[in-house]
């Protein structure tokens, strides 16, 4: 008898499946349509030109930044030419020979030298090295606190200790109190993965959102406490329901950040990526559907490539596993797409 019931409960459930899945695929960007982690308007020419060997729209957007103080896109596209430069750098080295005190040039060098020392088996050691780097671009411009999030990555591959690192967060803050770079990188420096615990994170993040300006990203700190707990699967294992609750209240504060956002914005795209996997972790099917939903086309790198080698594919795997998950919990009779915001990719 149970093992007939549990065979009809698995019928009903591809039923549903079969049933539910293409109205939920509606209006979704096709796997073809997906692009990670794609540049925005302003960052596709310079990238571009950057492969054609020209460096000038890379150094007028920095300096665009750099004028205006738009620090969060500032360190963005540091870091995405920096990825672009890590094997194609002779615009870069170009830029440095015509101008080799430029401050935008300076901190994609010193970016590019901290991630190159990383990924080096000396690590400690090559950083060390590359720290009279960051202090040049530091120095280049004093406002800006995109070196100071670099120094604080740096600090964490060089063992730097707690006194050394709350310095440099000093400086940090000092210059950009809400700087969500700057909040993340510390964030790692207190995980368990390096010289903190997961309630170190959870405590630091919950404050910071608690003091984040509206809409800032800051507030996404919590749920990135919650998948390095999630990613720990020995700790989340052991997890009591406290933790479990901040893991779930991160999720829902999320939630309440992305809304804040329009449909397919690539600003929020990392954070909605990012609370995606940990509503899946959760089992919030249909929560997580609702993400995929807002992120359109906009796939990135983290988190899925700390899970997988294919981030792209990991992606859509879990886009379609939260979309099968709605669809065979949605009874035969209902309309699974009701109340749900479609279209908004068509």
């Amino acid at each position: 008898m149970v093992r007939t019931m549990a065979f009809l409960r698995a019928l009903l459930s591809t039923a549903r499946m079969i049933r539910h899945s293409p109205p939920l695929s509606a209006g979704r960007p096709a796997d073809d349509a997906v692009l990670l982690d794609a540049p925005d308007e302003r960052l596709s020419p310079a990238l571009v030109a950057a492969a054609l060997g020209d460096p000038r729209p890379a150094a007028g957007l920095l300096a665009a930044t750099r004028a205006e103080a738009d620090w969060e896109n500032r360190d963005r596209y540091v870091g995405r030419l920096v990825a672009f430069a890590r094997n194609r750098d002779g615009w870069l080295v170009d830029w440095l020979a015509a101008a080799p005190r430029d401050p935008d040039a300076l901190l994609v060098k010193a970016e590019l030298a901290v991630h190159r020392a990383w990924e080096s088996p000396a690590r400690a050691e090559r950083l060390r090295e590359v720290g009279p780097m960051i202090a040049a671009a530091a120095e280049a411009d004093p406002r800006d606190p995109v070196p100071w999030r670099l120094a604080l990555d740096h600090a964490r591959g060089a063992h730097a200790t707690h006194t050394a690192f709350e310095s440099l967060w000093e400086q940090a803050v000092r210059r950009a109190p809400h700087h969500y770079g700057c909040h993340v990188a510390a964030l790692r420096y207190l995980s368990a993965a390096w010289y903190g615990s997961h309630r170190e994170c959870f405590d630091f993040a919950e404050r910071a959102a608690e003091d984040a300006l509206p809409d800032s990203l800051v507030q996404a700190l919590p749920v990135r406490a919650a998948f390095a707990l999630l990613l720990d699967t020995q700790a989340a294992g052991r997890a009591g329901s406290v933790l479990e609750e901040r893991v779930d209240a991160a999720a829902d504060l999320a939630i309440r950040l992305s809304a804040a956002y329009r449909p397919g914005d690539p600003w929020p795209a990392e954070v909605r990526n990012l609370l995606a996997y940990v509503l899946l972790a959760r089992g919030r099917w249909a929560e997580a559907l609702d993400q995929f939903d807002v992120i359109g086309p906009y796939a990135t790198s983290f988190p899925w490539s700390s899970v997988s080698d294919d981030a792209l594919g990991r992606f859509l795997d879990a886009r379609d596993g939260a979309r099968l998950q709605v669809a065979s919990l949605t009874p035969l009779r209902d309309r699974p797409d009701r109340g749900r915001p479609r279209g908004h990719y068509a």
